[in-house]
């Protein structure tokens, strides 16, 4: 038998727990202090906070293999400063083991995992369908169970094709119209997935076109894990919606972007005047965003433009004595490597035509522009940034000795 004082210790034990959790799974831990070179980081723009956010991942309330609590665990590690936790309104491969009739769970574990940090939690689900409207994601909703309609759903809770052909019954239309009456910022998921398009190439449907022109489709996925689409980067500068990239994540992300191999989650960098949900749900309405995916930086003119000016700038130029040979230091304070490629007539002493100039670190290269000028104009390619489909941006220097 126990002493009461051993009762009492245990008791005090068990209703602290209580009091601090709530028997929740807690709060998510941080970065531990060897992972502290994993963050995402890029700089501000002169006139935006760059906010680095991942708005398509899953757990186990729908096809995901995680806990959300680990979800806000990885987020904290990669430096996110906002995440949304999507799952399948209408594929629930987990009903029979992890029954929530109500589709706001997944959301309202992330947020109690995040509490303890600036992580912002967005609330968001996936609109789950056949052609022609495929996948679509709904990020600032405010109840997921409105964009849901299940009339008459299997008998057995374990039937889980049969519950998606109740769930997609309901017309499709009518699920975008219910996440758009919330304000929802709605983009289309993966439209070159192979298991709609066996090809691999985005093509736009008139679903897709009908609900842009409505003001119902703001975004599509450009980069969606391990893939990027030339061609529906084309469809977004072409129809005028936001590109987003996503991780689309259901095991670790650990597994399938190892940071150990120098790998890293596809993100969004977007520009917002603030850190706040509201200040990044103007900027996604506004498509102030670029995608970040295997070191290509994609992004239309003004906010590529705007993030190299802010990532790349040159520290210091001098001739080297009795020459008229031009050293320049560049630096770069972003995680992307970026490869130069000069435009110029004027050839390098040290290099080719290209230089590449590593995260988070300078590079000198020697400019022969054959005179001692009081002004040398330079002027690149940045063969990893991409303003449309092979199409790389430029940026110009102008330095003084």
């Amino acid at each position: 038998m126990y002493k009461p004082t051993v009762l009492i210790v245990l008791a005090g034990l068990i209703a602290s727990i209580h009091a601090s959790s709530g028997w929740s799974h807690d709060q998510a831990s941080p970065a531990p202090h060897n992972d502290r070179d994993r963050p995402i980081v890029f700089p501000d723009t002169a006139q935006y906070k760059t906010l680095v956010v991942d708005l398509h991942t899953h757990s186990v309330f729908s096809d995901g293999h995680v806990w959300p609590k680990i979800r806000v665990s990885e987020a904290l590690r990669d430096g996110l400063d906002a995440l949304a936790v999507t799952e399948h309104l209408e594929y629930q491969p987990h009903l029979a083991d992890i029954p929530h009739p109500d589709r706001n769970r997944a959301y309202a574990a992330t947020v109690d995992a995040a509490q303890d940090s600036d992580l912002m939690i967005i609330a968001g689900t996936e609109i789950t369908r056949g052609d022609p409207a495929g996948h679509i994601n709904a990020v600032f909703i405010q109840d997921a169970n409105k964009i849901l309609n299940v009339t008459e759903p299997p008998e057995d809770p374990g039937d889980v094709r049969g519950y998606y052909e109740a769930a997609a019954a309901w017309p499709v239309e009518n699920a975008v119209d219910a996440a758009h009456a919330q304000g929802a910022f709605i983009f289309w998921n993966h439209p070159y997935w192979t298991a709609q398009a066996p090809d691999g190439i985005a093509r736009i449907t008139e679903f897709h076109k009908r609900a842009a022109r409505a003001g119902k489709l703001h975004g599509i996925e450009i980069a969606n894990g391990q893939d990027y689409s030339a061609e529906a980067h084309a469809i977004a500068l072409k129809h005028d919606l936001a590109m987003i990239g996503v991780s689309d994540v259901h095991d670790l992300i650990d597994w399938d972007y190892p940071p150990q191999a120098g790998q890293h989650r596809p993100v969004n960098l977007v520009l917002a005047t603030e850190k706040s949900p509201e200040a990044l749900k103007q900027a996604l309405f506004e498509r102030r965003t670029l995608v970040w995916f295997r070191n290509l930086l994609i992004g239309r003119q003004a906010e590529l433009d705007a993030m190299l000016q802010a990532a790349l700038r040159i520290d210091n130029a001098a001739y080297r004595p009795n020459t008229q040979v031009l050293d320049v230091t560049i630096r770069n304070t972003s995680d992307a490597s970026f490869t130069l490629r000069n435009l110029t007539k004027m050839t390098f002493m040290d290099h080719g035509q290209d230089i590449i100039v590593p995260p988070h670190q300078t590079l000198t290269f020697a400019v022969k522009p054959g005179r001692n000028a009081t002004s040398v104009d330079l002027k690149f390619s940045v063969e990893n940034a991409l303003l449309a489909p092979r199409k790389a941006a430029t940026i110009a220097f102008t330095v003084s000795p």
